[in-house]
């Protein structure tokens, strides 16, 4: 068996001291935390060009051509006639629930709708229509 004070004895001598055992734990303890670290990241450093970012973020700022304003009636409508009827049009089953006649409903959804809407002109016109004012 061994007594307490040797085992105190033996910690300061092997280990340098408790302030040394936790320097060292930290050390460890940081290794760890950027292995973990790489491990979420992929083990892949990336680089980083802010100013690419920050040029396209410029050009996109001062694009001076506003986007020509989306109609409902005319643009979107006929979409949503030719993907979504009879269902959510008057007299179709969901039309009580989602009536695709109302740009109310369409602003609802917003994006949800690319679940049946997969033309990518389609889309874009949605989209703009979802981030004009009302």
């Amino acid at each position: 068996m061994r007594d307490e004070p040797h085992s105190d004895v033996f910690f300061v001598l092997f280990c340098g001291g408790a302030q040394a055992y936790y320097s060292r734990m930290r050390s460890v303890l940081v290794l760890i935390g950027i292995g973990l670290l790489l491990l979420e990241s992929g083990g892949t450093i990336r680089s980083v060009r802010m100013p690419e970012v920050v040029a396209s973020a410029a050009t996109i700022t001062t694009s001076s051509e506003p986007k020509a304003r989306v109609d409902f009636d005319t643009q979107l409508k006929p979409i949503f006639q030719s993907k979504c009827m009879p269902c959510h049009f008057s007299g179709g089953q969901m039309y009580d629930r989602l009536p695709f006649d109302k740009p109310a409903t369409i602003r609802k959804l917003g994006t949800r709708l690319f679940t049946r809407i997969k033309e990518e002109n389609d889309r874009r016109l949605i989209e703009d229509f979802l981030t004009q004012s009302p």
